[in-house]
């Protein structure tokens, strides 16, 4: 499967600032050097040496993450802000289905399926999944008046499903695509999803204030969590700011990293980043999660920032 990141960000919305913006470029030209433009070869090797924070933008988008099968079906999991970039990828989709997931229903996880091009499609299907049992009235009501112009029932594609998951219980949504939901610690609820195909195991956990329960090797949590190929990890505190926020809701990159060696996990990504967090701020803290991570799991463990456009191959 291949997954790709539309928006990564935590709370709302974070455009780059201008501010941001002339930060990096007073610290790229900080850095320029009479031998780093003497050609186009040696401004191009200049470029690729700068470092992460510089060379592009985590992203400012709130979450939405396309995964694509092996058989080119389309999930997306969460409707933030960055589901409006997705859709203008499948403006030229007829006749596609759309298997959509919600983790629950805060603001940010919801608020770009307005803007979702394909749900206006007469042609295309949309079929969202959820735990929460009033799924349709909680998406509806975003877009009637005087919160939006158009309406979900007059405007969006007649073929819409909402599927009910029980917890923990999976599901073949497609060929060779099992998923399962797991219930975890946030205001008002939230789930994870894990995607299976093929032997490949992908977990997308949103939303999640870690618990000590979650470490524990009940059968529920193994047959969930262990040996994840890639964890997509609500990771949005540091240690600090966790203790002042206890009950909000979210993790830390400590303690995802501990979470993902408990659960063998290969591949950990850090997700649902602090909007008050600048790009400079968020690489350095994945220089501090790595070390962390070589030093608590011998090197076993690689810990990434989930970045906006990029993509993985599972």
């Amino acid at each position: 499967m291949k997954v790709k990141f539309w928006g990564v960000r935590g709370s709302h919305p974070t455009p780059i600032s201008p501010d941001q913006v002339r930060s990096k470029l007073n610290a790229v030209i900080q850095r320029i050097q009479p031998e780093n433009v003497i050609d186009n070869n040696s401004r191009q090797k200049f470029i690729a040496s700068l470092p992460d924070w510089l060379y592009g933008t985590i992203g400012g988008n709130t979450p939405c993450i396309e995964i694509t099968t092996n058989k080119n079906e389309t999930i997306i999991i969460d409707c933030g802000s960055g589901m409006r970039s997705c859709g203008k990828t499948h403006l030229s989709s007829n006749d596609k289905t759309f298997h959509i997931f919600l983790s629950h229903f805060h603001w940010d996880h919801i608020q770009g399926l307005p803007f979702f091009d394909p749900a206006y499609n007469l042609s295309s299907c949309l079929k969202f999944y959820s735990s929460f049992s009033n799924m349709s009235e909680y998406l509806k009501q975003q877009m009637k008046s005087p919160f939006f112009p158009v309406e979900m029932d007059t405007s969006f594609t007649k073929e819409i499903e909402y599927i009910l998951f029980e917890s923990s219980k999976p599901y073949e949504i497609v060929d060779n695509i099992s998923v399962t939901s797991k219930q975890m610690c946030h205001p008002g609820g939230s789930y994870s999803y894990a995607f299976s195909e093929n032997g490949h195991k992908f977990i997308y956990a949103s939303d999640v204030e870690l618990q000590q329960k979650d470490f524990e090797r009940t059968p529920e949590n193994i047959a969930f969590f262990s040996n994840a190929d890639v964890l997509l990890l609500d990771a949005q505190y540091t240690a600090e700011e966790a203790l002042e926020k206890e009950n909000w809701g979210h993790s830390t990159f400590c303690y995802a990293i501990d979470f993902a060696i408990v659960w063998n996990i290969k591949k950990l990504y850090l997700f649902h980043h602090e909007p008050a967090y600048n790009d400079e701020k968020l690489f350095g803290i994945l220089e501090v999660a790595k070390w962390y991570a070589d030093y608590a799991s011998g090197g076993v463990l690689r810990v990434h920032l989930a970045i906006e456009d990029r993509e993985i191959i599972i």
